[in-house]
């Protein structure tokens, strides 16, 4: 049972077509998730549609529009059991259309995969990514350098990708020497589960031992209940059934909850049925449980994506404004007061103001460089105010982190990221 182990969740990161679905395609099936006969009908669509290669890719990418065109859009969910845990693979978009789905992605996650194809190297994807993940609370990391086969199994050109690496990783505030570099082909099934003659210069873990080397992460059961809504699902014969990622707390069935901001802006109330985890209906459901709720009370038109289910007796804040800590990544020229960009913020996604800025930031030490600056820059690092122009829940990370980050995007791509410092709460 999937049950007894730990489940930790695992999101493959990175630059798009360096080979995410492929690696964790091969790792599925030399795992036994699926069969050499799925394997091989996937084959055939993959020649069908001219993507050869592309049949461990397609594992994920189940949907049509991502095959015809081959790239991840959505988030897809893959278990797979390993000696110490039960692992929820989420294979993210590296495509830049798709990156909202990225960020929600890698804002349920415990630990990731970055992976880099070593004939490229870094690329500004992989800045982009490794970025929102530092902000997202990712802590834990591990790199696959890909694609070993196109480049001979060469050492030298691996050892010079890790190096720059380590330069982007050291930039963007992890530590990279405590982190493994795995060299490994997904589509040859170098080092993904099994350890390759093609690598003999190579003594450290496959990509699957590298899954039971990361930290079990801790569950903050002992905050309120949080959990952001993914998607809400009508299901025949049982009703409404939101689900997502719990953050924080613990849910059981006839558990009084609140639902906020749900379509009114002021939150609805429900009761809990039941919870699922994987068809299976569990007790409880407890942080980091990717889980359907079934609610009494509560209609499909009522909540959507980006509401947030909380214990009624400690609801989250509904924010009227907020202050934040931002670093700036990538704006195509500066940001001022007015500037009415996206906020991304566990799974809701809302327009916001930039209300004004009130201090700019030494990013080495964290000191204050200028007050009420005029503007903002790619690499600044700011306190400023923003105001949802929607109802959204945010809270502070003083008192509950896991639902104080946040990524500002506009055209496209992320323009800044962030954490909620303070909150004036809708009256």
């Amino acid at each position: 049972m999937a049950g007894e182990k730990p489940n930790i969740n695992i999101v493959f990161i990175g630059h798009v077509d360096h080979g995410k679905s492929t690696a964790v395609g091969r790792l599925l099936y030399e795992g036994g998730v699926f069969s050499e006969q799925e394997l091989a009908k996937m084959k055939d669509i993959a020649e069908k549609l001219g993507k050869k290669g592309f049949e461990f890719a397609f594992i994920m990418d189940r949907f049509k529009e991502e095959r015809e065109r081959g790239v991840t859009i959505d988030l897809s969910y893959k278990k797979i059991i390993t000696k110490k845990y039960a692992v929820t693979i989420i294979d993210a978009p590296g495509h830049r259309d798709f990156i909202k789905n990225m960020i929600t992605g890698t804002s349920q996650a415990d630990a990731a995969i970055l992976v880099v194809a070593c004939q490229h190297g870094v690329m500004a994807q992989t800045k982009e990514h490794l970025w929102l993940c530092r902000t997202m609370g990712v802590e834990q990391i591990a790199v696959l350098i890909n694609q070993m086969d196109t480049v001979k199994y060469d050492q030298a050109k691996y050892n010079k990708v890790v190096e720059d690496l380590k330069v982007l990783l050291k930039a963007v505030g992890y530590k990279p020497d405590k982190m493994n570099f795995i060299p490994a082909s997904a589509y040859v099934g170098d080092n993904i589960t099994k350890k390759s003659d093609n690598l003999k210069w190579y003594n450290g873990p496959t990509l699957l031992e590298q899954f039971d080397i990361f930290d079990m992460p801790k569950k903050p059961t002992d905050l309120p209940l949080r959990m952001p809504i993914q998607d809400v699902y009508t299901i025949t014969g049982v009703g409404t059934v939101p689900v997502g990622k719990i953050e924080t707390g613990i849910i059981r069935p006839n558990q009084k909850v609140i639902i906020l901001p749900a379509k009114t802006g002021k939150g609805v109330i429900g009761e809990v049925k039941t919870v699922e985890m994987h068809h299976e209906a569990l007790k409880e459901g407890i942080a980091g449980d990717n889980v359907g709720i079934n609610i009494r009370g509560v209609g499909k038109q009522d909540i959507a994506r980006g509401d947030v289910i909380a214990c009624i007796d400690n609801p989250p804040t509904i924010a009227e404004e907020f202050t934040a800590q931002i670093a700036v990544i990538n704006h195509p020229t500066v940001i001022a007061r007015g500037y009415t960009p996206v906020l991304h913020v566990h799974t809701a996604q809302v327009p916001v103001q930039f209300i004004s800025l009130d201090k700019k930031l030494d990013p080495k030490t964290g000191q204050v460089s200028q007050e009420n600056p005029d503007f903002l820059k790619n690499g600044d690092v700011a306190i400023v105010r923003l105001k949802p122009m929607k109802p959204v829940v945010i809270e502070k990370q003083s008192v509950n982190p896991h639902m104080a980050r946040f990524a500002i995007r506009d055209a496209g791509q992320t323009v800044a990221a962030g954490i909620c410092i303070d909150i004036v709460a809708k009256k």
